[in-house]
């Protein structure tokens, strides 16, 4: 059968392979960690009570029927507050956007910025922006970054790509290293942006920065920071992405939104409505209610933050011990997000069966034949597939699983020569 070229090209998330293929093996009666999708196990990691019972309220309300393109107005008002007062930006309801989750939002911005051929600069690692870029028949660049600046994208890396840009793909923290910006990465990187928009004619399109903060607010010791805050003058050039899913453990309650430059957010609200990838109305005045709350707000993230803390250091101080003994093994320490960033350097390596471990998807594989657990190679977020780096994703696993797969981890990194 015949389709689009678009479709017929189009690599599926390796991600979800891997998680499907780990869930596969879990249904056949395999005990293995799942530190693959960045999501929650609902058992572990619920959302907020009230959250909960607002939605159920909402339905009882009857509020089953379309929502406005652009978002309930409560909600859009709602988040205009709570950028305010969070992160000290001035953004009406109608420079916000609300959709079915961030996934929209990011392919509306996309689409609303991007002609065929046009050029997108994203680091590697970073999710999923090479099939964003795929989806709309852009150019993308994907710039390496390194562990010494926690795989972080410097100005000094992206500098050379941004002339004729039109896009740069941002996200802090960031997924999938669970690194963030440092004010001074951002600002360096905020002025060679607004440096090149200088040099650009009345008739080329502007360098637009998309910034991902959907972790914005699990952060552990560290201060997010932002373009506009830093730089104000790039106020019609930042598209925001952010939304309930991550910090609220919300990711099936799909509320995400967008904010920035009237026109942009206005272009997204037509893609959006023409696709129909609205949140649901009951959800959005449930999570317009909730968000009205900060003492419960508040109180559920200190919580919730404090239990994924727990286990990203404890994985993350397990690596630390293996790495003293030895093992060719290290972690970058987690500041944001749900994720840590794990070297597992044993590529070569053969097996007690035979095999030699050719690339980082074998190495992943082995692990979780040897010591049942799962993770994702860096391969995944645009890098080579021999780069021994992994992410490690804590939302599904208890602190008690965490601490019990660092021996089957070290017993099963033993048996390779």
């Amino acid at each position: 059968m015949k389709v689009s070229v678009l479709a017929n090209n189009l690599i599926g998330s390796e991600i979800i392979k891997i998680g499907n293929e780990v869930n596969e093996m879990k249904r056949k009666g395999a005990q293995i960690a799942n530190l693959t999708i960045g999501d929650f196990d609902a058992e572990i990691f619920p959302i907020p009570s009230d959250l909960k019972n607002e939605i159920i309220a909402a339905y009882h309300q009857n509020q089953t029927n379309y929502p406005p393109a652009d978002g309930v107005l409560n909600l859009r008002e709602t988040v205009s507050n709570l950028v305010k007062d969070t992160f000290n930006l001035e953004y009406a309801s109608s420079d916000i956007l609300i959709a079915g989750g961030s996934r929209p939002l990011i392919y509306a911005t996309y689409l609303a910025l991007l002609d065929a051929g046009d050029k997108v600069i994203y680091p590697a690692p970073s999710w999923n922006n090479n099939h964003y870029c795929h989806l709309s028949s852009a150019q993308g660049i994907a710039v390496e970054t390194t562990v010494e600046n926690n795989f972080m994208p410097t100005a000094a890396q992206l500098k050379p790509h941004l002339k004729g840009a039109t896009l740069l793909a941002l996200c802090s923290p960031l997924n999938p290293t669970g690194t963030m910006f440092t004010e001074a990465q951002l600002l360096e990187i905020c002025d060679i942006i607004i440096e090149e928009n200088k040099s650009r004619g009345a008739n080329e399109k502007p360098l637009y920065i998309m910034y991902d903060q959907i972790y914005a607010m699990l952060t552990f010791g560290k201060t997010h920071v932002n373009p506009v805050s830093l730089r104000p003058e790039l106020r019609d050039y930042v598209i925001y992405i952010d939304g309930t899913s991550k910090c609220l453990a919300a990711t099936g309650v799909r509320v995400g939104w967008a904010f920035g430059p009237t026109e942009i957010i206005s272009k997204m609200k037509s893609i959006l409505g023409h696709v129909g990838a609205w949140a649901p109305k009951a959800e959005q005045v449930a999570v317009a209610n909730y968000l009205k709350k900060p003492n419960e707000l508040n109180h559920f993230l200190s919580h919730f933050k404090a239990q994924i803390q727990l286990s990203l250091a404890a994985l993350f101080d397990g690596f630390k011990a293996l790495k003293a003994e030895g093992f060719a093994i290290d972690a970058v320490e987690p500041m944001g997000a749900i994720y840590l960033t794990l070297k597992i350097d044993y590529i070569g390596k053969t097996t007690p069966s035979g095999e030699v471990l050719k690339n980082s998807g074998d190495v992943n594989f082995y692990l979780i034949k040897e010591a049942q657990v799962a993770l994702v190679p860096f391969s995944a977020f645009g890098n080579d597939e021999m780069m021994p780096w992994f992410r490690a994703s804590v939302g599904a696993c208890t602190l008690e699983d965490i601490q019990n797969m660092i021996p089957r981890i070290k017993n099963a990194l033993g048996k390779l020569k």
